[in-house]
């Protein structure tokens, strides 16, 4: 029955909502076909984007895991790719096979989408131009990818919006490329302006007389050639750009890549950079996005320099190498995001989950069967590994130096996950004992262990791992320095430091760690641990230290279970269990005290009393210093 018939046994008002709801699916963030204008806030699709078929110009790897984050969503993706068997071929709505620079392929493809994007840039822009002008909908638009095509072309735009970058010139004679030596000093970067990626298309001269040889080696002058000045570079960074229809911008963390024969090896997020550096580098990246037209991410390659400089490398028009961590660190990885805003949603949480991560190119080795068996050993170490991802992109073909796969890794720190990386490669198993801890305690001298034990306790109670260790701010000055500045390098997220005595402790360590630190005011010798708490309790601005009760190390580990509780449902739903437990405890003992009266629980109490007064400083130390399951450090 087709829309006119169906619409006879409606009434009028719901004719009026269908016509209502049938215009806002054409005019509004959901178009279906190839016409797109700007709606209203509350405009209503009927199917949403299930409705929507995204068609990508690509089948590989990026393809691939584009249509991943697309099945979750509900939102079906067509790809054009040459290949029958590309990696995006065995999961995607629809493979048109056919060359993503063919014009006649492209016209024919559009007409089976709602929305146009790429996984790479070297697609056929002309022809992308001409659709748009017939009101096909590309993102990001034909006018960026011609203008991220040519590389050369790509510095002068950005240049010409101020974006910092090395010097460049165009080099079209030997004698051009000289003036480019004498002018930039050499090492001298020959680059290729188009058709040139993971360093393909770059050629390095390091003297004069070297620049025939890079000319060549860059297939000649023909090729259309431009010189960059050498960036002096400490760092290569990168910042993934999600920019919506509605120029709505997310950025995702600071990464750091590092390079293997000029292919991304190994990607460390987020950066270890100052703040400051993460903020200049989030900044350039978005005023580069923000010269370009129009929606989807962005990758922003960039060099920091030795005087704390960022310059741009290059812009990818797309999802990147870059980004692969976070569909496993970040709320909302850049496949989704990438669809959320050609599509025409609301941008996802750029944010990551997790403290540290780590992406691991898996890089072909050997040619044919070989390449394939050293890949699929290091992914069998891989499973061993806590936190550790696998993504393999199911080429046929292994070649050296071909992306196969990658790894993620995931972890509370980045030492962690470095830690975990170096077991992988090292072709070890890492043994399942091997736990980190998530809450530190820490003492001053061995006479607070009967206070500090209780903590412990409550800790092993919640099953949250944890260690114990003696580091002394007076006499042991390096050692509480060291711990203090390192315990969130390896995973730490909460510490929790008796103050006996002259109560230094927690307030020295709260200043030299970005963790949250809980004071346990310890008796002393004298004034009955008031001077501990008060000494806690007077920390400078900037220096804040929690406290407790004197000798309550139990508060002081319910508290810490309590805020690692926030980001952890399972310690969260213990604790109200816990809660729950004590009501039944007071309850238990209101009904037996009323059922038993008050002489009855009185001697009961007394007996507690003396058994515990003789026995409870000798039995916990003991108890404490042999449990197995418990990391004492003596110093």
């Amino acid at each position: 029955m087709d829309k006119a018939a169906s619409s006879v046994h409606l009434s009028n008002d719901a004719k009026e909502l269908t016509h209502s709801l049938g215009e806002s699916v054409k005019c509004g963030a959901f178009s279906i076909g190839n016409q797109s204008c700007p709606g209203s806030k509350d405009s209503l699709p009927i199917r949403g984007i299930t409705d929507k078929v995204v068609g990508v110009l690509g089948g590989g790897q990026l393809g691939r895991m584009l249509c991943q984050a697309a099945s979750i969503m509900g939102i079906k993706v067509a790809i054009l790719d040459p290949l029958e068997n590309c990696p995006a071929s065995s999961i995607c709505f629809r493979h048109m096979i056919g060359s993503f620079d063919d014009s006649d392929a492209i016209q024919e493809f559009a007409k089976m989408c709602d929305v146009l994007t790429v996984e790479i840039e070297h697609v056929d822009a002309a022809t992308l131009e001409r659709l748009e002008q017939q009101g096909v909908d590309c993102q990001p638009k034909a006018s960026t990818l011609q203008t991220i095509q040519d590389k050369y072309l790509q510095k002068v735009h950005l240049s010409h919006h101020g974006i910092p970058l090395p010097d460049f010139m165009q080099v079209d004679s030997l004698e051009s490329a000289e003036k480019a030596g004498n002018l930039f000093g050499y090492p001298l970067m020959i680059k290729s302006k188009r058709l040139a990626y993971d360093g393909r298309g770059n050629a390095v001269a390091y003297k004069k007389e070297d620049l025939s040889y890079a000319v060549s080696a860059l297939g000649g002058l023909d090729r259309g050639l431009y010189a960059e000045k050498w960036a002096p570079f400490i760092k290569e960074l990168s910042v993934v750009v999600v920019r919506g229809r509605d120029n709505s911008v997310s950025c995702f963390p600071v990464v750091e890549t590092f390079h293997k024969d000029n292919i991304c090896h190994i990607v460390e997020a987020p950066a270890d950079v100052p703040e400051k550096i993460r903020k200049l580098a989030g900044d350039v990246a978005q005023r580069a996005v923000g010269c370009l037209e129009g929606a989807g991410v962005f990758a922003v390659e960039l060099f920091l320099t030795r005087d704390g400089q960022i310059l741009l490398n290059e812009v990818a028009p797309r999802p990147h190498n870059s980004g692969h961590h976070t569909i496993e660190s970040c709320y909302a990885s850049q496949y989704e995001q990438h669809l959320r805003a050609i599509i025409g949603l609301p941008l996802g949480d750029s944010t990551m989950k997790i403290s540290g991560a780590l992406m691991y190119n898996i890089l072909g080795k050997e040619e044919g069967e070989l390449g394939f068996s050293l890949a699929h050993r290091l992914m069998q170490r891989a499973l061993t590994i806590p936190g550790a991802s696998i993504h393999w992109y199911g080429k046929p073909e292994m070649r050296k130096q071909r992306k196969m796969g990658h790894i993620t890794i995931v972890g509370p720190s980045m030492n962690v996950v470095k830690a975990y990386l170096g077991k992988m490669l090292e072709r070890e198993a890492l043994s399942t004992s091997a736990v980190i801890p998530s809450v530190g305690i820490i003492m001053g001298s061995d006479s607070d262990l009967p206070v500090m034990k209780d903590a412990a306790k409550i800790l092993e109670s919640f099953e949250v791992p944890y260690e114990i260790t003696i580091t002394s701010a007076h006499r042991t000055p390096e050692r509480m320095v060291s711990y203090a500045s390192h315990a969130h390098e390896r995973g730490v997220q909460v510490i929790i430091a008796g103050a006996g005595g002259a109560a230094h402790l927690p307030g020295m360590v709260a200043s030299l760690s970005p963790l949250p630190v809980i004071g346990v005011p310890v008796k002393a010798s004298s004034l009955d641990g008031i001077d501990s708490l008060l000494s806690i309790v007077q920390m400078p601005k900037g220096v804040p230290v929690a406290t407790v009760a004197i000798q309550n190390a139990t508060n002081a580990g319910l508290l810490a279970v309590r805020i690692l509780a926030t980001q952890n449902c399972d310690l969260q739903r213990r604790m109200i269990q816990y809660q729950e437990d004590m009501k039944d405890t007071v309850l238990t003992k209101a009904e037996k005290l009323e059922k038993e009266g008050w002489e009855s629980s009185e001697t009961l109490l007394k007996t507690k009393a003396a058994d515990s007064e003789d026995l409870c400083v000798c039995a916990c130390a003991c108890d404490i210093m042999t449990r197995k399951d418990v990391r004492v450090r003596v110093i």
